[in-house]
């Protein structure tokens, strides 16, 4: 809260005052503790009653609490009452414990409060002037009842004579023995009252001369609303009271307060300071700006409560001197260097949280917790808040999210609804580069910059300048990671323009193939500002249909993506909008896009006024984001894109590696004693089928990290090596670390296979297979595996059959079994039948399509194989056991050169495949 609804009064006491209740108070109904138990509700009592006279708000409570448990006795069993003593008095009417038929008075028994002279709100930059009196229950227990009743009295000469109140409404299903609100005041007395929830049906009656409102609490349950309904529709629990008469009355009475005049002495540092804006510039935008940026950067925000501080504010001299002051103090600064050079402007009250939700609430000065400065240049209307950083000469048209205002005149004002448009300057612009001209399979190397403006900058700034190494680096991260999803990060660096307010992120590092293959073709997507636009908007409800949306404040978004494509771009192209609609909702949107000299470039702008959608325009929305959401901008690749065995072989004759290679070798530099930086390198190195170098990556990772996965990688790359021994090892050494589990004993099954030790195989895979667990599936398709490689092919077969008669519309198990006929020879006709049920059954069928087609192989039917790996090599362009296959049967065929070709990327991904096939009876 930076302007605090409540009053002061001179002379109050800085201790509590202990006397009994004013007799204006009716006693609430005593607390029975004798009929209480564990079901009755822990909040016997919450009386509120104020009376309002004089200009004075007078606040009895009236609240006992049962403590039900050891946890609420912690926190219960120290009495905490804060209050303002320059707003008036505490007074303790009554503290004592309710047990069974005992009241026990605590301050008859010498209990008293002690003062606490300490600022509870420093961390948050708030100088509040609150004492606290505190009391520690001495003999309280479970089971009893703490009653406390209290008054604070408050007054406040700024509102010329007016008084202001504020009562909490209890409502329902909150489970409560006695509730009262109660608001009185003399008949004579103008005073205004409303509730700000629904369900509200009282009025106030005569007895005395004086008014008696009695709420009847609790009230009906709240009803639900929708998240982003506007504030007016979020009904707020409170009971208000002013003796404003309307909004001008507020507006009259507060400007006096920011009078200006004289508060600039001539000859003063202040004077000086406009007299250097003065100098700098005669264009009185430009020395709006200037002072702005004064009072802004020159000047730290420290919220002042203290000496009637609530609502009058510190003198431009004192703020100057003191350099630091709340946004009343702030703005007035501001307000007297404006109003210095010449600069129409005038103070203005806000709410930084209700919204229009002030402009339901009674006329006063509470309804806002905030004040800035509304100037007039040129014609323009310039929006000047002292409190935020970072704001700068384009930057002060913009308009804030305060929905209604209240000008501060001496004449009086009404409120002034604030009409919203898009900020001028981009809250985030980013810039986003890949190099993609190695290939699209393989990782990427990236750079990007994030243009971060006005508060937002000045907090990266502030923290990138404070943090340690370590630290930045995450904050980076963090930011980038809406853009670039996951990678490794080589360098980042912070730039902060101290002129534009624009602190700009830059990084760069290798991220994975932002492209996938989808239609048999690569696709990358390059829409940031339509798949960002959330509308999760739910009127389903009767009472909700007439509700219009928030749509919040004004926003923007900036996004400039280009991709470095290989082959100088040839065949590449767009598909998906390449313009945007020009409105959805209350965003507008723009986009173009080009392929230019090798490289794919969008430029993307999503600029929101925020405000409110209409109920009636909501469907409209729904559709327009549909479709825009059903044709988002992505690149496409030639049909006939190379596969990434022979992207790997033209990058290695043309050294397209080597910025890749290069890229890894400084995060390991950066990183040497971080397991992951070697481990994501002999990734890349797998994938460029840098087998040897990918296990010396291993190595370097296990030596420092030695995990399960780490040794069953670098075991899957030896044992395709050949290096079957040392495979053994690797999976014991993972067995060790995780006994018990099933994949480091299918893998050292099918190692034991590969060396010709079906037995150690088999006895692994049945041990495994008897303890029980999830993996039987895996264990049988591996023992069927092995049974058929040792020549006992009807043994695979029964195996398999067993478990496929428990699971019928397995696929996995119906492709082993059409596999194992196919690679034995055994049953064609049935194998066939086995894989084609499996290819319907599957969702992504390219390892059925691969068994169905060695089938086709074993019974000379070529072609049909041939289309069936065709099929698998589309899903899945680097399939080696299909390539093999397909080779052999183009060199059957005597199509030599594309037989040859196959053969060469089967052997490139997968060394050993001759010997692996040959088995199968497969050669060339």
């Amino acid at each position: 809260m930076l302007l605090v609804s409540s009053s002061s009064v001179a002379l109050a006491s800085e201790t509590p005052k202990y006397a009994p209740a004013p007799d204006w108070v009716v006693a609430a109904p005593p607390v029975d503790g004798a009929k209480l138990d564990d079901s009755s509700p822990i909040l016997q009592t919450f009386d509120q009653q104020d009376r309002i006279e004089n200009g004075t708000v007078w606040e009895y409570r009236d609240t006992a609490i049962r403590i039900n448990s050891m946890q609420m006795l912690n926190q219960a069993g120290t009495v905490q009452l804060p209050w303002q003593p320059d707003q008036g008095d505490l007074i303790i009417h009554k503290a004592e414990i309710i047990r069974g038929d005992q009241h026990i008075d605590l301050l008859a028994k010498g209990a008293k409060f002690t003062v606490l002279h300490r600022e509870q709100q420093m961390e948050k930059l708030m100088l509040d002037g609150v004492l606290t009196a505190t009391m520690t229950v001495e003999g309280l227990r479970v089971g009893d009842v703490l009653r406390m009743v209290v008054s604070t009295t408050r007054k406040d000469g700024a509102l010329g004579g007016n008084a202001q109140a504020l009562m909490q409404l209890m409502a329902k299903p909150a489970p409560i023995r006695f509730a009262r609100t109660r608001l009185t005041w003399p008949k004579t007395l103008d005073l205004h009252w409303k509730s700000l929830a629904d369900g509200v049906e009282a009025k106030p009656v005569e007895k005395d001369g004086y008014e008696i409102l009695d709420l009847p609490v609790p009230l009906p349950k709240e009803k639900d609303m929708p998240k982003d309904a506007p504030m007016r529709f979020h009904r707020v629990p409170l009971l208000e009271a002013s003796t404003f008469g309307d909004w001008a009355q507020v507006s009259e009475v507060m400007a006096p307060l920011y009078a200006t005049d004289g508060t600039i002495a001539d000859g003063s540092d202040l004077a000086r300071e406009v007299a250097k804006i003065e100098q700098a510039s005669s264009d009185p935008k430009v020395r709006a700006a200037a002072a702005l940026r004064l009072v802004q950067d020159k000047v730290r925000y420290l919220f002042k409560g203290m000496d009637g501080g609530n609502y009058e504010p510190q003198s431009p001299a004192k703020t100057w001197e003191l350099r630091y002051g709340d946004c009343k103090a702030k703005s007035l600064l501001l307000l007297a260097l404006l109003r210095k050079m010449g600069i129409e402007a005038e103070p203005v009250l806000a709410n930084s949280k209700l919204g229009d939700l002030v402009a339901m609430r009674l006329p006063s000065a509470a309804a806002f917790d905030h004040v800035l400065i509304r100037a007039k240049v040129g014609g323009e209307t310039l929006w000047l808040d002292g409190t935020r950083t970072g704001d700068r000469l384009a930057d002060m048209t913009d308009t804030p999210n305060f929905d209604h205002v209240l000008p501060l005149r001496s004449d009086g004002a009404g409120l002034l609804a604030i009409q919203l448009h898009p900020d001028a300057r981009p809250a985030v612009d980013v810039a986003i580069r890949y190099d993609q001209t190695a290939g699209l399979s393989l990782p990427t190397p990236y750079t990007i910059a994030v243009k971060l403006r006005g508060p937002l900058a000045d907090m990266v700034h502030s923290a990138e300048t404070q943090n340690d190494e370590d630290k930045n680096e995450q904050m980076v991260e963090s930011i980038i990671s809406d853009y670039i999803d996951g990678g490794v990060m080589t360098d980042h660096s912070v730039d902060y323009d101290a002129d534009a307010a624009v602190a700009t992120v830059h990084a760069s590092g290798i991220v994975g193939s932002p492209w996938n293959k989808k239609d048999n073709r690569y696709q990358i997507g390059l829409d940031h500002v339509v798949s960002g636009f959330t509308f999760d908007v739910d009127r389903a409800k009767q009472d909700w249909r007439d509700i219009p949306v928030n749509m919040g404040g004004p926003s923007s978004l900036v996004v400039h993506t280009s991709v470095a494509l290989p082959d100088k771009g040839k065949g590449f192209a767009f598909e998906g909008d390449r313009t945007l609609p020009q409105e959805i909702a209350t965003t507008h949107f723009s986009r173009t896009a080009t392929i230019e000299d090798g490289v794919m470039k969008v430029d993307e702008k999503s600029l929101s006024a925020g405000g409110e959608l209409p109920v009636e325009d909501i469907a409209a929305t729904r559709a327009a984001l549909a479709k825009a959401n059903a044709n988002l901008l992505r690149g496409v690749a030639p049909a006939d894109y190379a596969a990434r065995w022979a992207e790997v072989q033209q990058d290695r004759a043309d050294g397209r590696l080597d910025a890749l290679k290069a890229a890894y070798a400084k995060a390991i530099e950066k990183e040497p004693d971080d397991a992951q930086s070697y481990l994501n390198r002999a990734y890349f190195r797998s994938q460029v089928f840098d087998w040897k170098g990918a296990i010396a990556d291993y190595d370097k990772a296990i030596a420092l990290n030695a995990t399960a996965d780490n040794y069953l990688s670098r075991a899957a790359i030896r044992s395709m090596l050949g290096e079957h021994e040392a495979a053994v090892k690797d999976i014991e050494a993972a067995r060790k670390l995780e006994p018990g589990a099933a994949g480091p004993v299918l893998q050292l099954a099918g190692v034991y296979s590969d060396m010709g030790q079906p037995d150690k195989a088999l006895a692994l895979l049945d041990e495994q297979l008897a303890s029980g667990g999830d993996d039987k599936s895996n264990l049988i398709t591996q023992k069927a595996e092995v049974l058929a490689r040792a020549g006992r092919p009807q043994d695979a077969i029964a195996a398999v059959d067993a478990m496929i008669a428990k699971k019928p519309g397995n696929t996995q198990l119906l492709n082993q079994r059409c596999w194992v006929k196919g690679t034995t020879s055994t049953d064609l006709p049935s194998a066939l039948k086995d894989c084609t049920k499996a290819i319907e059954l599957a969702e992504s069928p390219a390892g059925q399509l691969d068994s169905r087609a060695m089938v086709y192989f074993k019974m000379d039917r070529y072609d049909d194989a041939l289309a069936d790996l065709n099929a698998a090599l589309n899903l899945v362009p680097d399939l080696p056991a299909s390539m093999f296959l397909r080779g052999v049967i183009r060199l059957r065929q005597g199509d030599k050169k594309a037989g040859e070709a196959d053969l060469s990327a089967a052997r490139l991904m997968s060394p050993r495949i001759d010997e692996r096939y040959a088995k199968y009876g497969v050669k060339p």
